[in-house]
């Protein structure tokens, strides 16, 4: 929460004591009011909506605790402190029994006490509005944020903190680490009114990448039978998603840092100045630094883009996440086609932490998706990746073992979508959840080695 939107009223019957609270918490950059009158105290609560009270203890005609208790049982999202010269151990207890998040005592030693105490309201306040954010928006299309963010904690914290911002961020990970779900979360939590708008910089032809990102002017180009809205557009005062940042051609990149600097752009084939207030949330699995040194990567959009990095840490290094998320997956998988999956054999989900996963979540989902296709019964057989020999003589052929049974499982995954969707490559790629380019890929991978 910004503190330009934190709202704190203090309620004080010394003037020069509320006007000295005013001016230190002003200073910090909070909303602040104050008010000498206890009465005048709950009219100015019903159209300023403190988030915070910072009430004197003795006060004429209402005490601080009493206002406390008219309050809070009202309005009780609104955190008070107490503040006194009658420091007693009675009154501390009176005070946080009925709901007050501190006590101070005046007069304050330092500015310092009166800071620490109103940046922990803050805190906890933010954190309370960030799980009720996850809560109620993680349910369209999302799995719960315990099961997207297990084993990343700290990234779960640092989304939580630029949320409300429009600050750029740039998520870096492995391929298949869930960048473009986190990226929809974000959206979400962020409470932004516009479309969440995705694109794939590595699936548009070049020539094709500027008429995607900010439309295009009827006879622009050839095929450029209408007028279209671009990406830039249809995500304003939004969020745009900009996957496989890495892959965007040069060209396209100046024409992104332009819209990054100042909110502007023309539609290909176009003379009138088009304005976008899109949040710009950028992926990548590339190392952008190696990117600019062979200038492939442009050194300026790049500082632009890394205003908020966000790691995203492959699979194998949260070990304990694997069972949590292939559970999840079972069940939702299962739902997707039409299974009756009650339960899974005993020890199967821990053994799938023994694998190392290089393709991470995507590459369980394939796994997991191909062992439901397969099973007949309700109970869901999930054999340890690279079980098929007991004794491997060491790690090294252990893990050439584990590699080749998920190869050969991902190979009959591809075969029994295709067969699913009578060789169309476009429904088959999206059943087994990869980009139509990576199927092609692994299409051609598996040609070449028969």
């Amino acid at each position: 929460m910004e503190k330009e939107n934190f709202r704190i009223l203090i309620v004080e019957d010394e003037k020069s004591i509320a006007i000295l609270l005013s001016r230190i918490l002003k200073k910090e950059g909070y909303n602040v009011k104050s008010t000498t009158s206890p009465e005048k105290a709950l009219e100015i609560i019903r159209h300023f909506s403190p988030n915070l009270i910072i009430s004197d203890l003795k006060m004429p005609r209402i005490t601080g605790l009493e206002l406390l208790q008219q309050v809070k049982p009202e309005r009780p999202e609104i955190d008070f402190i107490i503040i006194t010269a009658y420091a007693t151990v009675e009154n501390a207890v009176d005070a946080m029994k009925s709901g007050a998040f501190d006590y101070l005592i005046k007069p304050l030693k330092d500015p310092d006490e009166l800071r620490i105490a109103v940046s922990k309201v803050v805190e906890r306040q933010r954190l309370i509005a960030a799980n009720t954010l996850w809560e109620n928006n993680l349910s369209e299309g999302l799995p719960p944020a315990e099961i997207l963010f297990c084993g990343m904690e700290k990234a779960k914290k640092e989304i939580e903190q630029v949320a409300d911002s429009d600050a750029t961020v740039l998520f870096l990970g492995e391929s298949g680490t869930g960048k473009s779900l986190i990226a929809r979360a974000l959206h979400h939590i962020s409470g932004k009114k516009g479309a969440f708008v995705e694109i794939n910089c590595a699936a548009i032809p070049e020539n094709l990448i500027e008429s995607e990102l900010f439309g295009h002017e009827k006879g622009a180009f050839t095929g450029a039978v209408k007028a279209k809205q671009g990406k830039f557009e249809l995500a304003s005062d939004g969020t745009i998603f900009l996957d496989e940042i890495g892959e965007m051609p040069l060209d396209a990149q100046a024409k992104l840092l332009r819209i990054l600097q100042e909110k502007t752009f023309e539609r290909v084939g176009g003379t009138n100045t088009l304005h976008s207030n899109a949040r710009i949330v950028a992926a990548t699995n590339q190392d952008l630094i190696m990117g600019i040194k062979e200038r492939r990567f442009r050194e300026d959009l790049y500082y632009r883009l890394s205003v908020f990095p966000v790691h995203l840490p492959p699979l194998r290094q949260r070990a304990e996440a694997i069972p949590v998320i292939a559970e999840y997956l079972t069940g939702s998988i299962a739902r997707k086609l039409g299974k009756r999956i009650t339960s899974i054999v005993p020890g199967g989900l821990e053994t799938l932490s023994t694998y190392d996963w290089p393709g991470n979540i995507r590459e369980l989902h394939n796994f997991l998706e191909r062992a439901i296709i397969l099973e007949t019964s309700t109970e869901l057989d999930l054999p340890a990746p690279g079980h098929a020999v007991r004794k491997p003589d060491n790690n090294k052929d252990k893990k050439t073992l584990q590699v080749k049974k998920l190869e050969d499982m991902e190979r009959e995954a591809i075969e029994a979508a295709l067969e699913k969707t009578d060789g169309h490559r476009g429904k088959a790629s999206e059943i087994l959840g990869i980009s139509l380019r990576a199927l092609q890929y692994k299409l051609k991978k598996y040609r070449s080695e028969k």
